[in-house]
């Protein structure tokens, strides 16, 4: 297992943009599940971007030494807790008709906030009224 300056600067060279701490991983994740607990108001690719925090946790979980993770343990897992309460479960459907989707193992991929504004609102709302059949139509 690895340092958490190792698996920042391995994470970087395997495509992420800079090499992260785990702490600014999990200050992003605290900064985004607060905005969403509140009505996340950006376009659903900058909302789709910003997953990605979660998604850099999850990579680097996998790597780091297991003292790292059992002190980060705990808060990453209350912040996942307030996520799924300020989310709705859809299978994926919302986001994966903006972004593909990744594997189920990623849950957080396949939820949508619960409370919806701004263009995200639009965006995510429009994929659910494609999904209703249309009022006044009969079978086929």
């Amino acid at each position: 297992m690895a340092t958490e300056t190792e698996v920042g600067a391995l994470l970087h060279q395997r495509g992420w943009r800079t090499a992260f701490t785990v702490a600014e991983a999990v200050n992003t994740w605290a900064a985004l599940v607060h905005v969403i607990e509140r009505g996340y108001t950006d376009e659903i690719h900058e909302y789709t971007n910003d997953l990605y925090c979660r998604n850099w946790l999850h990579e680097a979980w996998l790597l780091l030494d297991e003292h790292i993770v059992q002190l980060w343990t705990q808060q990453i897992e209350a912040l996942d807790d307030r996520y799924r309460a300020a989310t709705v479960d859809d299978d994926g459907y919302a986001l994966g008709q903006f972004h593909k989707l990744p594997g189920p193992d990623l849950w957080w991929w396949r939820r949508r906030p619960r409370i919806l504004t701004g263009e995200l609102e639009r965006s995510l709302c429009s994929v659910q009224q494609e999904k209703r059949p249309a009022a006044g139509r009969s079978g086929p």
